[in-house]
């Protein structure tokens, strides 16, 4: 038995020295220029943009892992990332397939515009280059994702300028679909955003908390017809602050309640987000708009800039199909002002729409001044309505001692009634 164990132990150093000296081998061969520069060569055909890389190198420590340093995809901006790692899955290795057991990434950034750039470089790319026979063998293709994915310090910079850092992580099953995920938010927008999935036999719960309050649900992902995905969702908003949501954009300050169904189906995962539909009713209580007074426009018949709106309550339903938002039946009450309307948000966040605002006075009864809604979600603006521009003039000449208020809210009327013979629209 001794000796069995002293042979055992020397078969165990040999595999050991063995496995340094091939890496220690690798390691000098990944770091050598010539190796370095075909990767780059490679990497930069596939993208269609420049690939620079600082050094490839095999890791025994804390784990067997090939890892790369210094990434830089030379889009305008680059995209950039510190520390790529993969560590394989040995026993596929040794069987002839190529998995990823986990992928660390770290200290990323990814500039919304780059990647935009990438993309249409691949894009491109792919459309230039001649077709390719498709051979069938029967198999399924190998499993490239990882089983495990975390990412450190990965920041994301929006068109704006605007950054949001993230560290997560994430594992897969055996089938490929998550298992479980969670992030935090740890800097810029959203800061302090934090969340976790994990699977249930039918659905993943999902628990989101941001801006004081929480986004809960679940949502699910079956098969659909022609080989497509089909997923849908519930999500429940309680408490949480709108301007949490809308950072930095404070436009909109109040505590929001809201159900939202989302359902999105696709071939091709990243085919998800344009093809996602959600439908949501929403209550924001004790809102603050802020760059426009309602009450003044209503006084001014639409000629006020800049000032804020005190809410009590605005409801309404918001629904979204891919980047385009649109807002139905909006109502909004606060002592006596009321408005309602419509109003779409562009994926530019470019704003338009219609809503009538109703004040009420001892003195002039209800005035009503139909706005058409203009600007953006970050300096939005109102005007009277094309309509109700006309309808106004007539009616001042109609009311002159009603004042432009009164004109506009009668005349708003006339406006509507006449509207087809100014273009067609009260807009």
């Amino acid at each position: 038995m001794v000796k069995f164990l002293k042979w055992l132990a020397l078969v165990l150093a040999a595999f050991l020295l063995l496995l340094i000296g091939v890496a220690i081998a690798l390691q000098h061969w990944l770091r050598t220029d010539d190796f370095r520069g075909r990767v780059e060569r490679q990497a930069s055909a596939a993208l269609g943009v420049p690939f620079k890389l600082g050094k490839l190198s095999v890791d025994l420590w804390p784990l067997p892992a090939v890892a790369a340093d210094d990434v830089q995809i030379q889009t305008r901006p680059a995209i950039t990332v510190g520390r790529i790692e993969a560590r394989p899955v040995w026993s596929g290795l040794l069987a002839g397939k190529l998995e990823v057991s986990t992928l660390i990434v770290r200290k990323a950034v990814l500039p919304q515009t780059g990647i935009g750039a990438l993309t249409a470089a691949l894009a491109k790319k792919d459309k230039g280059a001649p077709a390719k026979p498709v051979k069938t063998t029967g198999e399924p293709a190998p499993l490239l994702l990882p089983k495990r994915a975390v990412l450190d310090d990965i920041t994301w910079i929006d068109e704006k300028g605007q950054r949001m850092t993230v560290d997560a992580e994430a594992e897969l099953g055996g089938d490929g679909l998550l298992d479980q995920a969670q992030f935090k938010i740890v800097q810029g927008r959203l800061a302090g955003t934090h969340g976790n999935v994990k699977r249930e036999p039918d659905h993943w719960p999902v628990r989101i908390d941001i801006g004081g309050g929480r986004i809960a649900g679940k949502v699910q992902l079956q098969p659909a017809k022609g080989g497509a995905q089909l997923l849908s969702g519930q999500l429940t908003t309680t408490n949480v602050e709108v301007s949490a949501l809308t950072a930095p954009t404070k436009t909109l300050t109040g505590k929001l309640e809201a159900q939202t169904t989302l359902r999105s189906e696709f071939r091709d995962p990243g085919q998800l987000v344009d093809a996602l539909n959600t439908q949501t009713k929403f209550t924001v209580r004790d809102a603050v708009v802020d760059g426009i007074d309602l009450m003044k426009a209503v006084q001014t018949v639409g000629l006020s800039r800049g000032g804020v709106t005190h809410i009590d309550t605005l409801a309404g339903q918001v629904a979204t199909q891919g980047k385009a938002v649109h807002l139905t039946n909006l109502v909004a009450t606060s002592g006596n002002l009321a408005a309602n309307g419509n109003v779409s948000i562009a994926p530019n966040k470019a704003l338009s729409g219609t809503i009538n605002v109703d004040l009420h006075s001892k003195s002039r009864g209800a005035l009503g001044v139909p706005l058409a809604v203009g600007g953006t979600v970050d300096e939005p603006s109102v005007n009277l309505t094309r309509g109700a521009m006309v309808g106004a003039a007539v009616g001042t000449l109609m009311m002159p001692g009603a004042g432009t208020a009164a004109g506009a809210s009668t005349g708003g009327k006339i406006g509507e009634s006449l509207r087809g013979l100014f273009g067609g629209g009260s807009k």
